[in-house]
């Protein structure tokens, strides 16, 4: 890694510590936060679908605005909107607001995750390319996830103990404050280079182009489709999972107001994502295919979820959630490694807002669907439903090793088209 690359991973490193810092400080407690105002496990996990529900709504709008005014542009327009969001679920919280108000604003909270979506990732590589670098995609993005995970494990952890020390709505008080400081920061050390936006008098036109885009670089594209295909079901159980260990290990810890408890769920994902941060280069290095390692790490973490079911024992659900988190974390860097080699510069943020939006989709309906498992058969019963959706993914996966794209050996950066 030369001068230039080196400084270019210091800026992504720095801004993906900051950003996953500021998020996860309501990430251990946000179920809690919803059950306690007095939304049931159905409201609870519909509230977040409408978060990814306005991920799904948004993600090509916001994909215009990092194509056409810069990736810069887009990240510091999401750190604005996702504080102001933020406070708002609040104010919703001390007035103890109805169902459709936390709605409204869990769009709002998707809208502001969705400037962030694609625009970071494209930012990286395309900046990467034009500092010269040459090694691995798998190793810097690997690295991203490894900061990401302290930082996650320190901000849930710590938003756990501050509220149990104050109260639930404090975290996101702190939030707030971390996305202002990020701001800042982001305007100064983050810049476009590599690539050059193209600017737009006519947003519905470039909101048209941006769907052509997505559509003739994606979709269209067999082994990008696939894969991006297979985005719903594993996203979907993924958010799912995520935010309802809280309640669910709180349930078997036996104490409903244990948050650090809660914020300690977070934390093992946190925990997880630096371990599977660090092992996604190794293991890219052992497999030659990565299409190998995202069948084998799909189908292990299905069916340690449909395991849980099984247990009532905190300690050995904790410890089969960590691994389920361990192998689902290694897999992550392969797979945005093998869609960024197969994307070119120019649509890179257009397609992986796609994808996200494809995922996003995928939450919209599996959240509400086992939460209300969850509320008819209990957590056990709906993490383990959870787990046979996402082996739903395994067959796309399959069809798009089938495609013999060279993306899925390759082991360099892919020079932009």
């Amino acid at each position: 890694m030369n001068d230039a690359a080196r400084k270019i991973q210091r800026v992504y490193l720095t801004l993906t510590l900051g950003n996953t810092l500021a998020a996860s400080f309501i990430w251990g407690i946000n179920t809690l936060f919803l059950l306690d105002a007095g939304l049931s496990n159905l409201e609870t996990f519909a509230a977040n679908a409408f978060f990814t529900a306005g991920m799904v709504l948004f993600e090509v709008p916001t994909g215009v605005v990092a194509d056409s005014w810069g990736r810069r542009v887009s990240f510091l327009l999401g750190t604005l909107t996702l504080a102001g969001s933020t406070f708002l679920y609040y104010l919703l919280w001390q007035f103890s607001a109805p169902f459709w108000w936390w709605a409204v604003v869990s769009v709002l909270l998707g809208l502001g995750f969705t400037f962030f979506s694609g625009a970071v990732e494209a930012w990286l590589v395309d900046a990467l390319s034009f500092a010269g670098y040459e090694g691995g995609l798998e190793t810097v993005l690997g690295r991203g996830q490894m900061v990401s995970g302290v930082a996650m494990l320190a901000g849930s952890v710590a938003g756990g103990v501050i509220a149990q020390a104050s109260n639930l709505g404090v975290p996101f008080l702190v939030r707030v404050g971390v996305l202002t400081a990020m701001f800042a920061v982001a305007f100064l050390l983050m810049h476009d280079v590599g690539f050059t936006p193209e600017r737009s008098a006519h947003p519905l036109q470039a909101t048209r182009a941006v769907l052509r885009a997505s559509v003739d670089n994606g979709l269209k594209n067999p082994p990008v489709r696939f894969i991006m295909l297979a985005a719903p079901f594993t996203e979907g159980v993924g958010i799912y999972v995520f935010y309802a260990l809280q309640p669910y290990l709180l349930q078997l810890f036996g104490d409903p107001r244990a948050y650090a408890i809660a914020g300690l769920a977070a934390a093992l994902v946190a925990g997880a994502d630096v371990v599977g941060g660090w092992m996604a280069p190794r293991v890219r290095k052992l497999v030659r295919r990565r299409t190998s390692v995202l069948i084998a790490t799909n189908v292990a973490s299905a069916l340690i979820l449909v395991v849980l079911m099984f247990t009532s024992v905190f300690w050995l659900a904790l410890v089969l959630l960590a691994l389920w988190a361990i192998v689902s974390s290694a897999g992550t860097p392969v797979r945005q490694a093998y869609l960024n080699d197969m994307i070119a510069s120019k649509q890179r943020a257009t397609v992986l807002s796609f994808d996200s939006l494809l995922g996003s989709a995928g939450g919209v309906v599996v959240q509400p669907l086992l939460g209300r498992t969850a509320d008819l058969y209990g957590y056990p019963a709906s993490l383990a439903v959870g787990g046979a959706v996402q082996l739903i993914a395994a067959p796309f996966i399959l069809l798009s090793r089938r495609q013999r794209s060279p993306a899925d050996v390759a082991t360099g950066v892919a020079a932009a088209p």
